[in-house]
């Protein structure tokens, strides 16, 4: 088997990676419904009303992080998936159900994206984690990869399934069809074989959630990740608001172009999975030099001057976003003691999706206020920030320097001083 597949060699993981890759499809076009439908249905493009949504899904993340990691260290991963996907499915049907019988208002969709949030929560912890309990340590780096590989090829289907239904029977199908994916979690879920499972050693006793917290701040290295990517995702990762502004109030375009803008970032996110599914290891220096990447093409991005300018910068947005994304959760995972990783993992989705409730609203009003291409231009210059932060603050702490070396395979690397040798796990 090619290695950039070789997790699917194993009988779990391939079932659960089958049944995750459908219900993707699904959640993309219930996402692509959802911004159509508070955008152009429910408000007049009002860009503030999306940010309010999207808030809403991601503040529970940021306010049950810690107890929803104490969950996925202490109880069963495979039931508590069971549990929330069930939930996500009724979520969605009920939304689906109040489009077409015509009764729905703004208020309903806040308050089932709030309650989407909830499921989101205590779903994330568990189903980064789970994965670990599939497959063996040397191929987790690849399953992770593949993760996010099956997240964006659905993502190459469903914005533009969903675009296509919504021009031709409106946004409730979408819903409909969102809801009926999850089933196929479930069977997958039901299917695995618990005897191949390997599970973490269960956490007990009291002051867990204090336990948890503690662990992060004594790794300085796991803290840098984390504040690297509180930055992309509160600033620079506003994708569904961002590209429905632009494709709406700039180019104005309609829900069949709307939806293929989220299907074209995914050839790039995908080929940025798949890339990462076949690395032996992550390295800083990639996910460093991807956010470089981010800055340079979201740039490119907002001062797009037509529609397919706009779609083409949108590849390598998603290269480069996927490449830090999945070397900084490689990186964490890889890095923490197992019986700690469901907390350590939802306080760093936490960190990642729950800066969105404060950024999404802000990135909307800077639409309203500024216009649609600042919603972009705002994480391209956090990001760059960020990005100079970071490499100042490995310079300062590890005594770090560039060089670029001839002999043998030019290449730049950074070397640590007073011993002038390159640091393996960053040297580019």
């Amino acid at each position: 088997m090619s290695p950039t597949f070789r997790s699917l060699a194993i009988y779990n993981y391939r079932v659960y990676a089958a049944g995750a890759l459908i219900s993707n499809v699904g959640t993309w076009m219930g996402r692509v419904a959802q911004d159509w439908l508070v955008l152009t249905e429910l408000t007049p493009h009002s860009s503030v009303a999306l940010g309010i949504v999207t808030g809403l899904q991601f503040l529970p993340l940021l306010l049950l992080a810690p107890w929803s990691g104490m969950i996925a260290d202490r109880f069963n991963k495979r039931r508590i998936l069971a549990l929330t996907q069930s939930s996500l499915a009724l979520t969605s049907a009920l939304t689906g159900v109040l489009v077409i019988t015509g009764t729905v208002e703004l208020w309903h969709v806040y308050v089932l994206a709030f309650l989407q949030g909830v499921a989101t929560a205590v779903d994330n912890p568990a189903r980064q984690t789970f994965v670990s309990e599939m497959v063996s340590r040397e191929e987790l780096t690849n399953a992770v990869g593949l993760n996010s590989a099956s997240f964006n090829a659905a993502r190459l289907i469903g914005p533009g399934v969903a675009g296509l239904l919504i021009a031709a029977a409106g946004t409730g199908p979408a819903f409909l069809i969102n809801t009926l994916t999850f089933v196929a979690v479930l069977v997958a879920l039901w299917r695995l074989r618990t005897s191949e499972l390997k599970p973490a050693p269960r956490a007990r006793g009291k002051g867990q959630i204090i336990e948890g917290v503690r662990y992060v701040r004594s790794r300085p290295d796991i803290m840098l990740i984390m504040a690297i990517v509180f930055v992309l995702g509160t600033f620079g990762m506003n994708f569904q608001l961002t590209t429905a502004l632009m494709a709406t109030s700039v180019f104005h375009k309609g829900a069949g172009e709307y939806g293929l803008l989220g299907s074209i970032m995914a050839i790039g996110s995908l080929s940025a999975a798949l890339l990462s599914a076949r690395r032996p290891r992550p390295r800083l220096r990639i996910l460093l030099a991807a956010l470089a990447g981010f800055v340079v093409s979201t740039l490119a991005a907002a001062l797009a001057p037509s529609y397919l300018w706009f779609a083409v910068a949108l590849v390598p947005v998603g290269l480069s976003a996927l490449t830090v994304l999945t070397s900084a959760n490689s990186m964490v995972q890889l890095s923490v003691a197992p019986h700690m990783r469901g907390r350590v993992m939802a306080l760093y989705m936490a960190i990642f999706m729950g800066g969105t409730p404060l950024g999404s609203p802000l990135v909307g009003w800077i639409g309203s206020a500024w216009g649609p291409r600042w919603t972009i231009l705002i994480g391209t210059i956090t990001v760059a920030g960020a990005l100079v932060a970071a490499t100042l603050y490995l310079m300062r702490t590890e005594n770090l320097h560039v060089e670029y070396r001839w002999t043998g395979r030019p290449r730049v690397v950074l070397v640590r001083e007073p011993a002038g040798e390159p640091m393996p796990e960053i040297a580019a």
